[in-house]
């Protein structure tokens, strides 16, 4: 049995001999096969990732040239696109749909010689906060089964945490790297916006989405970042700064100046026992000499409105390509109308969660209401980011919790569209101003499951999170 503790331990068994890439890539094919009912992955490459670990075997009793990832094993969210492999973000309308070219971060992932393991289960199109939204069926959280793993990236949260690849990729467009990585006690990191670029990811809301990382080290979250980061010709928003050496930088020890909200950790939303817990890990990082004050967000309440109402107008435009004719599943039904053809296909083949959203984008983007909604949801982002990066000059780091409740049960919040929106009030600011942000685990509830506590920092501030959380394994 092979237990990951970092890609550097892992590595360095490989290159010992203790361990061949072979060896572990048929503990990790195992492993999914014997936890299926997790439904965690959508697709597993067994037949080429056997031949993949073969090279990198090869490769290590020759002496030859390894990448900085050489056979490590890495699931992803089925929204990345791998070329010659099916992609069809948890949704029927993309059934069949096989990939024409890799997205950049995979492309950076497989140049040093990583495995991609296979495609990860989510909520169709990123939507959804439980991943009880895919038309592949749920996915189980493997600390209890019969709660969610969070979404959207649940399948990615749960690949990771039930030890069925070393790490895994996801998308965060509101928390759905971060939530998932919360419920199901794993680290997970979505970079500021453009750090990681989007080429190759199916879009949900452009101006939101990044690729995000999940782990059980900070150091494997670190090198993944550090390879996939940076400019990219195929993609006008990824960023042309400069990126540091995370794998390195993480090892320095540092202070830093933090940020708190008291109205956060006594949201009414907060389960008592996770604020307690969160307050204790602050008196802990006081202790070890980081300085903490408390900064108002006096917008907190503003922030998931304003969040939906731009989600799903992007969603609206970015999904009308979807039509059956030009993109995506076509209806079999006879139609006399091209508009019945059109509204065949979309009905057949998006999801209940999918198509509220759109015909919520749809509305708020439409003649007599741009104004009421869009406009102003847009004018709210802009005092958030404003309001932000006041924080960020006198502050390094701003805590936050990164769920206000653990995973709850299937079903508990499927009917009340609100209560689960509020599922991602401490998650999608960070989206809303584009910066970085961490959800770390941190104790376990009474109930038996994990809670964290999230860290935020200022754009391009990945560096002061994975100093701060280079604290121990999970």
């Amino acid at each position: 049995m092979y237990i990951h503790r970092s890609i550097v331990h892992y590595q360095a068994d490989l290159k010992a001999g203790v361990v061949t890439c072979t060896g572990v890539l048929d503990h990790y094919l195992t492993e999914i096969e014997r936890t299926s009912r997790l439904n965690a992955f959508i697709e597993v490459y067994q037949e080429e990732t056997r031949s993949q670990a073969l090279v990198i075997d090869e490769k290590i009793r020759s002496g030859l040239p390894l990448g900085r990832l050489f056979g490590v094993i890495i699931g992803i969210k089925d929204v990345i696109c791998y070329q010659g492999h099916a992609v069809t973000a948890g949704s029927s309308i993309l059934s069949g749909f096989t990939s024409l070219y890799s997205a950049t971060a995979v492309e950076r992932l497989l140049a040093e010689d990583a495995i991609i393991i296979g495609r990860l289960n989510c909520d169709e199109f990123g939507m959804g906060s439980s991943n009880e939204h895919s038309a592949y069926g749920k996915v189980l959280n493997p600390r209890d089964e019969s709660r969610v793993p969070g979404g959207s990236s649940g399948g990615s949260a749960a690949a990771v945490a039930a030890g069925l690849c070393m790490v895994s990729l996801g998308s965060d467009t509101g928390g759905s790297v971060r939530q998932p990585a919360d419920f199901c006690g794993v680290i997970g990191l979505k970079p500021g916006y453009g750090r990681i670029s989007r080429h190759g990811l199916i879009a949900y809301a452009s101006s939101f989405d990044q690729i995000g990382i999940l782990g059980t080290s900070v150091e494997d979250l670190a090198l993944c970042l550090e390879i996939m980061a940076g400019a990219d010709g195929k993609d006008a928003t990824a960023s042309a700064a400069p990126v540091p050496v995370y794998s390195e930088a993480i090892k320095e020890q540092q202070t830093f100046r933090i940020a708190y909200s008291n109205e956060a950790l006594d949201h009414p939303s907060v389960d008592p026992e996770i604020a307690h817990g969160i307050r204790q890990f602050m008196d802990q990082l006081s202790r070890e000499g980081h300085k903490l004050e408390p900064v108002s967000l006096d917008f907190l309440d503003h922030i998931v409105p304003t969040y939906y109402v731009l989600t799903t107008a992007e969603a609206s435009s970015n999904l009308s390509r979807y039509d059956g004719i030009r993109y995506g599943h076509r209806t079999s039904a006879k139609a006399s109308r091209l508009e019945d053809i059109y509204e065949r296909s979309r009905s057949e083949g998006f999801g209940k969660e999918v198509k509220r959203r759109i015909m919520l984008g749809t509305f708020v983007l439409s003649t007599g209401y741009f104004d009421a909604y869009f406009t102003k949801a847009q004018q709210a982002r802009r005092r958030i980011l404003n309001q932000t990066r006041q924080i960020f000059k006198e502050h390094d780091i701003l805590l936050l919790p990164t769920s206000p409740f653990t995973a709850f049960h299937f079903g508990a919040k499927s009917e009340d569209a609100i209560s689960m929106f509020l599922a991602d009030i401490f998650t999608v600011y960070a989206n809303l101003a584009g910066i970085p942000g961490i959800s770390f685990p941190i104790g376990k509830h009474s109930n038996g499951m994990p809670f964290g506590v999230q860290g935020m920092s200022d754009r391009h501030g990945e560096t002061a999170l994975l100093q701060l959380f280079q604290r121990t394994s999970v």
